[in-house]
């Protein structure tokens, strides 16, 4: 199955840690661009309406907040190097330790800053000690605010992964598998067999905890073993097609992520269509990031490709782990609908 065509569909859509945790917890990670770029407009939002104060007119303020921004940007780039660079050790230490550094780093940040404005000589007074208060001050509210982020990113990791281990171990799914199993067991027992291993795999990896994240070559073969079960079921109705760039198989996603998917298209490419339907799963490594695509055609009339909510869980989890580093988007296109997942490498 070609799933060229429809890729042009997805150039008009858009992408539709904590006072209680133990010594040996990040509490706070500065390592992502979504945080470096949102570091970098909140200390900039700041300069820029702290100025405004002593401004007398436009042409002054953009003088003032030009001169400013000199010093201020390469302080926060350099507090978020640092602590991205120190966070190893910085998760050795009790948590208000870590709090304590963040703000110690900051500080220091702040006279990094004030520094660099001396020295090109912008300065007619050196404001060294508000300099380190500014800088104790933003690298304060930008831990606290990275605290919260990731104290508000654990509950939602986890309801999403009981979500989708509610939907995963479905009565029906279960059934129909038993059912063909018991199919099997006379005529092909080690068909049966191997089904019954197929599906040991499967509820094992929903109940164990796999961690944050897993590799690609993991989640592939998750869902090699998923679709090995429903190719017993639905035979010759079901046609996979797999294209993996073993380049790509390194690519981290949160675990139990492709699955879903696949069973999307199975669910709503494969049951409602006599003639059954084309499922096809495609990986590529493309310089930094991975491109992951799961197509499948759809009966004639359906107008949507898939389960909503399973999507939008699916997305949600997504961005949790990779933030602004990573793209979700679906199409429809002349009976072909894919999913399009685009990660880090």
């Amino acid at each position: 199955m070609k799933d060229s065509q429809i890729l042009s569909a997805f150039a008009e859509l858009s992408p539709t840690a904590t006072a209680d945790r133990p010594a040996g917890v990040l509490i706070f990670d500065a390592c992502s661009v979504g945080v470096v770029l949102r570091a970098v407009l909140f200390v900039e939002a700041f300069v820029a309406v702290g100025v405004m104060f002593g401004a007398t007119s436009a042409l002054d303020w953009l003088t003032r907040l030009s001169l400013l921004t000199g010093g201020a940007l390469p302080a926060v780039l350099a507090w978020l190097i640092v602590t991205c660079s120190l966070k190893t050790h910085l998760s050795r230490l009790p948590i208000q330790g870590q709090y304590a550094a963040g703000v110690s780093l900051g500080a220091l940040a702040g006279l990094y800053g004030c520094g660099v404005l001396a020295l090109a000589g912008f300065l007619e007074f050196v404001p060294w000690t508000a300099s380190v208060f500014a800088g104790a001050l933003f690298s304060a509210l930008l831990v606290v605010g990275l605290a919260m982020r990731a104290k508000a990113q654990a509950p939602a990791a986890t309801a999403a992964r009981l979500s989708e281990l509610q939907a995963r171990i479905r009565p029906h799914f279960l059934f129909n598998t038993l059912n063909s199993a018991i199919a099997l067991v006379r005529e092909e027992p080690a068909k049966a067999e191997a089904l019954l291993e197929d599906l040991s795999d499967l509820f094992r990896h929903a109940l164990i905890d796999l961690g944050e994240s897993v590799t690609l070559a993991e989640e592939i073969a998750l869902a090699e073993r998923y679709l090995a079960i429903e190719q017993v079921r639905f035979g010759e109705r079901l046609r996979i097609e797999w294209a993996i760039d073993p380049q790509a198989n390194g690519a981290r996603l949160p675990p139990l992520l492709l699955q879903p998917l696949v069973e999307n298209a199975v669910k709503h490419g494969v049951e409602p269509s006599a003639r059954g339907a084309d499922v096809r799963v495609s990986t590529e490594r493309r310089g930094s990031t991975v491109v992951i695509k799961v197509t499948n055609t759809v009966p004639g009339g359906q107008g949507a490709g898939g389960n909503g909510l399973a999507l939008a869980n699916v997305r949600d989890r997504l961005h949790l782990l990779h933030d602004v580093q990573c793209r979700f988007q679906t199409a429809l296109k002349d009976g072909v609908y894919q999913v399009r997942l685009e990660v880090p490498a």
